[in-house]
């Protein structure tokens, strides 16, 4: 089962004094709770079975905060949080519990959430801004696909003995951050 929902919340949040709760309980509703009760009703099939394997989309924004609005970040970190958290339990019963996270994509969400931030900019442009984010030479962009492939990856037999892992598809971007000074 692919666990997959977002989102952002209001992006233009400048400090946490002026965060909405409703906001904030808004967007951890929809990305952590959603996450949980995925997995919660995933596992009321699947542990009978003693098999299967749960996927669900965290973000970068989960493992380094600061480079996105709080709500979302802490969203995301929640459901690395959930995933470790009950990734034990189930999988003494044959069940596998992971996340990806995926950094910037120029999906319409992502999209979406950027244009919130620079209203005047062009999709054109804030397309170019989500490549610009890419941490990799050599003309690789992070696309859909990627995540598409480490989700069926996650789901095979492949990784049958992958449980409670966060798998960051970022191309360096969270390393990068991390180690810079």
């Amino acid at each position: 089962m692919y666990n997959h929902a977002g989102a952002t919340g209001p992006m233009a949040v400048e400090s946490v004094t002026s965060l909405s709760l409703d906001d904030y309980d808004l967007t951890m509703a929809v990305n952590a709770r959603s996450a949980v009760a995925g997995i919660k009703h995933a596992a009321r099939v699947m542990v009978p079975r003693q098999t299967g394997s749960i996927i669900c989309t965290a973000s970068t924004a989960g493992v380094i905060g600061g480079v996105i609005a709080a709500p979302y970040s802490i969203s995301k970190a929640a459901v690395i949080g959930a995933v470790r958290a009950l990734a034990g339990e189930l999988g003494r019963h044959g069940v596998r519990v992971n996340a990806i996270s995926p950094h910037a994509i120029a999906t319409p969400f992502g999209l979406r959430g950027l244009a919130e931030l620079l209203p005047d900019a062009s999709e054109e442009d804030l397309r170019r801004m989500v490549k610009g984010l890419n941490e990799m030479g050599g003309g690789t962009v992070l696309e859909v696909e990627d995540i598409a492939r480490a989700a069926v990856y996650l789901a095979s037999d492949e990784a049958k003995y992958v449980n409670g892992h966060n798998l960051v598809v970022d191309g360096g971007f969270t390393v990068s951050k991390l180690t810079k000074t």
